[in-house]
């Protein structure tokens, strides 16, 4: 049967590093296409690699159907689950398949409870209820576990909690070429994150510079980031001294308000003199 491909699926999972896919390639050629082409319908749904180096040499290939894909989601949640699986994943695209798959399973509550009626809408009669919907039988396949915590997502993923924080702080404030930089090995999960802090052009700037460059960066900002509160343990004990300062400056006022108003009484004395004098 011909076998479509379609470029949605085929992109959904980041594609194999130039050295990943020779190394594909040269397996196929010495071992043969050992594992079947996976399809729902006649949509490739798992080893389109595979399958185009299979078609670039005219390598036999077998394919099997997954009986328990309804929809494209069910697709998209099986794709994520075969890849947490792989050992040749990196970390960061684990941390990013594992978050992928809590949206999904978010959406898909969240339509089955819009979908669902309160109790307050049901029918008071009994007999008004609609006919109870069958049970699904045992060969369903359960419904995946939701992912609500951070904590869950990190034991999908294989990943420590801190580990999804510093993937979902990339996600939300990496420039294109940090995250690139990151997917090539240039820089690690941790320094990304680091970077990932800087406006988005000078993460630009640093990731198209390089890998030393980057590594360069990365330590600046976290000295920057151990300075800060040592201006800010100085900033209180100036913040502690100013009470004093405050409190000599007002001694320092009173001192001179005395100084004057005696000032002012000696005047008023010498002009009286001058006054009794000018009479006399």
């Amino acid at each position: 049967m011909p076998i479509t491909v379609n470029p949605e699926l085929q992109a959904y999972i980041d594609p194999l590093t130039p050295d990943e896919h020779d190394a594909l390639e040269r397996s196929l050629l010495t071992e043969g296409c050992r594992d079947a082409l996976v399809l729902w319908g006649d949509v490739l749904v798992d080893g389109h690699n595979r399958y185009g180096i299979c078609q670039k040499h005219g390598l036999p290939f077998q394919t099997v159907q997954n009986p328990n894909f309804q929809s494209l989601e069910d697709v998209h949640l099986w794709m994520i689950d075969q890849h947490l699986g792989r050992r040749s994943v990196s970390d960061f695209q684990r941390g990013v398949l594992a978050l992928r798959k809590r949206e999904i399973l978010t959406e898909r509550r969240a339509r089955f409870l819009a979908a669902t009626p309160s109790p307050q809408d049901l029918p008071a009669d009994a007999d008004a209820l609609p006919a109870a919907a069958p049970v699904a039988s045992s060969t369903a396949v359960p419904e995946p576990k939701p992912l609500r915590s951070r904590e869950d997502i990190a034991k999908a993923a294989r990943l420590s909690s801190g580990q999804v924080v510093m993937i979902e702080k990339i996600q939300k404030q990496a420039a294109p070429e940090l995250v690139q930089a990151l997917k090539a090995g240039s820089i690690s999960l941790n320094a990304a994150a680091v970077v990932a802090s800087l406006p988005a052009d000078e993460q630009k700037v640093a990731a198209l510079a390089g890998k030393n460059e980057l590594k360069l960066v990365a330590k600046r900002v976290r000295d920057a980031a151990r300075r800060k509160p040592t201006e800010a343990e100085g900033a209180d004990e100036a913040t502690a001294q100013a009470p004093d300062e405050l409190n000599a400056l007002r001694a320092k006022v009173t001192a001179l308000q005395t100084e004057n108003a005696a000032l002012r009484e000696q005047v008023s004395a010498l002009r009286q003199q001058l006054e009794e004098a000018q009479s006399a």
